[in-house]
């Protein structure tokens, strides 16, 4: 309140009552709330519909179990978390019923800078707490149209080789559309990046889970 009566100060007559005032901080408090579950809100529904896109393929539908925010430990081959610590969510998780092989998804449909710093802490966590000694894939799927963040997602590593074993974007052909219109570095490092198939169309991861079988 402070802060709001120090930029508003030239135009009030008169201070706002203590009623007034809680009223204000309520009304903010439940804008603020309300704003971060719709984010929720967003984020969850991109998970549920990537769900219903997998399930709906036929070969992946038949030959992978599917999870939804799923957690790691509910998975196969993977350690339960320590009596204190509050068990890991994945965003979403495929495994392949023929051979257990373990996809781990995070779904965003953007990505913010703090869940570009997120991204490798999540995989070190997962890797902690594998319990059979075998690789698992680890793979992201986003909207994301920001150039650099996409080209960043896809250059990100974890000592000799990528973080993620597939970028994969809702359409590329949208933000290649967007930025080729603006030459500017940022976007010829993504057209290459999707030239040479490192970010990928969810058609394409699509048909490679199939191929996969």
């Amino acid at each position: 309140m402070a802060i709001i009566l120090e930029v508003l100060a030239q135009w009030l007559t008169a201070p706002p009552s203590d009623d007034v005032l809680q009223s204000l901080t309520e009304r903010i408090q439940a804008h603020v709330t309300k704003e971060n579950k719709r984010k929720n809100l967003v984020g969850e529904g991109f998970e549920d519909t990537l769900v219903a896109v997998l399930q709906r393929v036929p070969k992946i539908g038949e030959g992978y179990h599917v999870h939804a925010r799923p957690n790691l430990h509910s998975l196969p081959g993977f350690h339960p978390p320590l009596a204190h610590q509050k068990p890991r969510q994945v965003d979403l998780a495929l495994v392949r019923k023929q051979d257990q092989r373990r996809i781990l998804v995070t779904a965003k449909w953007s990505v913010r800078s703090d869940r570009e710093e997120q991204f490798p802490a999540d995989f070190r966590d997962y890797s902690r707490l594998e319990a059979l000694g075998q690789d698992f894939d680890y793979v992201l799927v986003t909207n994301e149209f920001d150039a650099a963040r996409l080209v960043a997602a896809c250059d990100v590593r974890r000592e000799n080789a990528p973080l993620f074993n597939n970028v994969v974007h809702v359409n590329t052909a949208g933000p290649v559309e967007v930025y080729g219109l603006k030459p500017t570095r940022s976007a010829r490092r993504l057209a290459e990046r999707v030239a040479y198939g490192r970010l990928e169309s969810l058609g394409s991861w699509l048909v490679s889970l199939q191929n996969a079988l």
